[in-house]
């Protein structure tokens, strides 16, 4: 062996080329047998090794050479002397001393690029993954917590903040299933780190009308107070019997049209919808991409409890998200400006704005730290627990440089992609289980979009609970609990091997079990609400004095009351009034939320006229509601987490029945048909069903109707579970097919029939090809099919 040979020799092994390059060298290859420089000029100057390393290895290669050409003649591959041998090897961090080159389990020899070095890179997308869908999930579910703020501060109408929430939908449609499609024939790593990028970037877009508009301005109505009293007169004459109109209602018309004509110029709530767009194209690569890259490159029995392990870390951004929503809606929209202090209004009110965008840009940094670790991926990983064996294209002696080019990468061709998506498309639909799991994903969204959109609401109206305390239960109890469910779920998979035919009879099960407990929601009941003149009638009176306008009556028959305000107070009847007004109260003591309300006509009268009747500010509590919520509750954390248990089977059922070069395609139309058939519509069909059970709508400052104040509670019920539990009903029924279409297909040991008519092929001559080896000049083809240099 020349010198020039061990230089390349030991450049090639130190970048990890030194098996393919030492049997070369065995077999004699006259590429080498160039004119080259002496060896340490290119050692040191490409920097591969140090001195020890260059002189021990040089004596044993030597040693070797003497001893005849045994090593040779036996195909004895040289590099298993460098195996009994020690030397220094520095890296970037540092020196890695005393450890053998070659080492595997059982003692073989392997290439330098071990298995543990590309496991280590899968544990790292590993990690990036989680940490991006806890990203995505954290600024998702924030945004959702602050609809009712931006709602307020924009001082825009439902319809539109349905519209700026919708846009996310809209904005992650518009790329899916491109991005899905194009996603194994790209570098997924890289596009991700894109896609959080545009989400931080549609974070900070949003909090910029904040910066561009004024100090929010909330409605102020300057009451009147008696001249012969400190108190104030809730009840006012009506200007109908001659008393003029009071300064309220001057105040309250002034305002009106000052909020009015700030509406009317304002359109700085585009900045958030076009934010929340960014945020939906951004969130698009992440779930087909990220997953089908961790089912590509872990073993098959380890990939089910990736993905769980992923998608339960990922269920602790909401968690969190509600929990800084929560927070941030305790705090003044313009904190840091205006003292507190002079604030009247606390956040119960509803005139109060919390801090919005302060959230956001939390959210925007988070989704930005998550795209760093993408940019330093590779495009490709072997096989999770197989030796990898590295390609080497072309090996050069240039000048004075040894030099080694790794293997072009496949381009490509836009066009023959394009061509192939129908193709591929017809193929997908044309297998009956993924056809049907399409079907069951878009019942689930249905349900499950509709249950969570309006589950505070829910909660409010049927269990008398606050949506501060709803969302905070949902942030730390339901969410976790569904957590441990997905994670548990894809352990269970791990540990217990299940295969195809064994994951959709788990998740049958469960699904099943989940469903049954979901019908013992409708025991858990309480009371309607009882508002006097709207569920009943005033002061026990049989008939109400004014049958067009059920909330007045004799008792309140001398009181100029508002039909456009609802401030309610709780009687000491147990009875909520609209106002204080409408409960003919003529005088109150304290100040903001301590006022309490006396000599009330409406109160006095259902108290049979004895005593000094009173009344405080909010709604009664109906005390069967607070015994019934701690059992709804527990039904609820029970049926999420069954639900979460047979989530993560339920997923890996996709994979395991489309072809490899479609998983990431599968991903895409199984979130595309999900968010545009469940995921859109749930909560327009939901809203609008539920908007039939309101007894008593609120009026917004410029006119209108504006949010629902009072539900039938009864109806509200009926409607709302009735629509998840149907929706269920037919996922039973597709959970069932599903069972029965797999069992057809598939082997009891999961393995397909070879008789079954859907076996996926490559959907192009590119395609086809993808997998086949590269062979290099002089090279021959091992038994194992891995190429080895000649």
């Amino acid at each position: 062996m020349t010198t020039q040979e061990t230089c390349c020799l030991l450049q090639s092994f130190c970048i990890g080329d030194c098996g393919k390059v030492l049997q070369s060298l065995q077999e004699g290859n006259p590429r080498f047998e160039k004119n080259a420089v002496e060896c340490s000029t290119c050692w040191s100057r490409q920097r591969f090794c140090c001195d020890v390393a260059l002189a021990s290895s040089l004596k044993a290669l030597g040693q070797g050479k003497k001893q005849s050409d045994t090593a040779v003649t036996q195909r004895i591959p040289i590099f298993q002397i460098w195996g009994r041998k020690t030397m220094d090897r520095p890296n970037t961090a540092g020196e890695v001393k005393g450890k053998s080159l070659f080492q595997d389990s059982d003692g073989s020899t392997v290439p330098v690029k071990s298995v543990c070095h590309n496991c280590s890179k899968l544990k790292i997308f590993l990690g990036a993954l989680a940490f991006s869908f806890f990203a995505k999930g954290f600024s998702g579910s924030y945004m959702k917590s602050m609809s009712s703020q931006i709602e307020r501060r924009f001082e825009i109408s439902s319809s539109i903040v349905g519209i700026i929430d919708g846009s996310f939908e809209i904005g992650n449609l518009m790329v899916m299933v491109l991005v899905s499609y194009l996603g194994p024939r790209v570098h997924r790593p890289k596009v991700i780190a894109v896609g959080c990028l545009i989400m931080s970037l549609g974070a900070f877009l949003s909090v910029l009308p904040q910066f561009l508009m004024g100090r929010y301005n909330y409605e102020r109505i300057t009451v009147t107070v008696d001249n012969s009293s400190t108190s104030v007169s809730a009840c006012s004459p009506a200007p109908s019997q001659g008393h003029p109109v009071t300064d309220a209602t001057e105040t309250l018309s002034t305002m009106k049209n000052f909020g009015c004509e700030k509406t009317t110029n304002s359109y700085l709530w585009l900045f958030v919808l076009m934010g929340n767009l960014l945020r939906g194209i951004g969130e698009a690569p992440v779930m087909p991409l990220g997953v089908s890259y961790i089912d590509d490159f872990s073993k098959e029995e380890n990939s089910a409890f990736y993905i769980g392990l992923v998608r339960s870390s990922g269920m602790f951004g909401p968690t969190l998200g509600f929990l800084l929503g929560s927070f941030c809606a305790s705090l003044w929209v313009d904190i840091g400006v205006v003292d507190i202090d002079t604030i009247s209004i606390n956040p119960k009110d509803t005139r109060w704005v919390g801090a919005w965008w302060l959230g956001l840009l939390l959210c925007g940094a988070v989704n930005f730290v998550a795209s760093l670790p993408f940019w330093f991926l590779p495009y490709s990983l072997p096989k999770e627990g197989e030796k990898e064996n590295l390609k080497i294209n072309h090996i050069s002696i240039q000048g004075d440089h040894c030099k080694t080019d790794p293997p072009a990468q496949p381009q490509l061709k836009f066009s023959e992609a394009v061509k192939d998506f129908f193709p591929a498309l017809k193929k997908l639909f044309g297998n009956p289980v993924f056809l049907v799991y399409i079907f069951l994903t878009i019942l689930q969204y249905n349900s499950l979009v509709g249950l969570i959109t309006y589950e505070t609401k829910f909660m409010e109206q049927q269990f008398n609970v606050s949506v501060a305390r709803a969302i905070f239960l949902i942030g730390v109890i339901l969410l976790p609990i569904t957590i441990l469910g997905m994670f548990l779920g894809g352990f269970l998979i791990k540990k217990f091997k299940l295969h195809i035919t064994k994951m959709a009879k788990f998740a049958c099960i469960t699904f099943v079990a989940a469903y049954l407990l979901n019908l013992f929601y409708f025991i858990c009941s309480c009371e309607v609400l009882q508002v006097a003149g709207l569920t009943v009638p005033y002061s026990g009176l049989k008939h109400l004095s004014f049958p067009k306008n059920s909330f007045k009556a004799s008792c309140n028959a001398d009181c100029s009351c508002k039909l456009d305000q609802w401030d309610p107070v709780c009687g000491a009847d147990g009875i909520t009034y609209m106002t204080a007004c409408f409960a003919g109260c003529k005088s109150s003591t304290g100040m903001g939320k301590n006022m309490v309300f006396h000599n009330c006509s409406c109160v006095e009268v259902q108290e049979h006229g004895l005593g000094n009747s009173s009344a405080v500010l909010g709604q009664c509590q109906r005390e069967s509601c607070t015994k019934a919520f701690p059992y709804f509750l527990a039904l609820q954390t029970a049926c999420a987490f069954i639900l979460g248990l047979g989530g993560t089977p339920t997923y890996m059922i996709m994979f395991r029945s489309v072809s490899p070069d479609l998983k990431s395609f599968a991903v895409g139309i199984e979130t595309l048909g999900g968010r545009v058939l469940g995921g859109l519509p749930a909560p327009i069909y939901f809203g609008a069903l539920i908007d039939e059970t309101c007894l008593k709508w609120g009026t917004k400052n410029c006119g209108g109707s504006g949010s629902c104040r009072v539900y039938d509670t009864k109806a509200f019920r009926n409607v709302y579970l009735g629509l998840i539990a149907g929706l269920r009903a037919g996922c039973c029924l597709l959970y069932i097919v599903l069972c029965v279409l797999i069992t057809k297909r598939f082997k009891p040991d999961g393995k397909e029939m070879t008789d079954t008519k859907n076996i996926e092929r490559p959907t192009s001559k590119e395609s086809a090809t993808d997998n086949k080896k590269e062979i290099l000049p002089g090279a021959r083809i091992s038994e194992e099919s891995e190429e080895t240099c000649m």
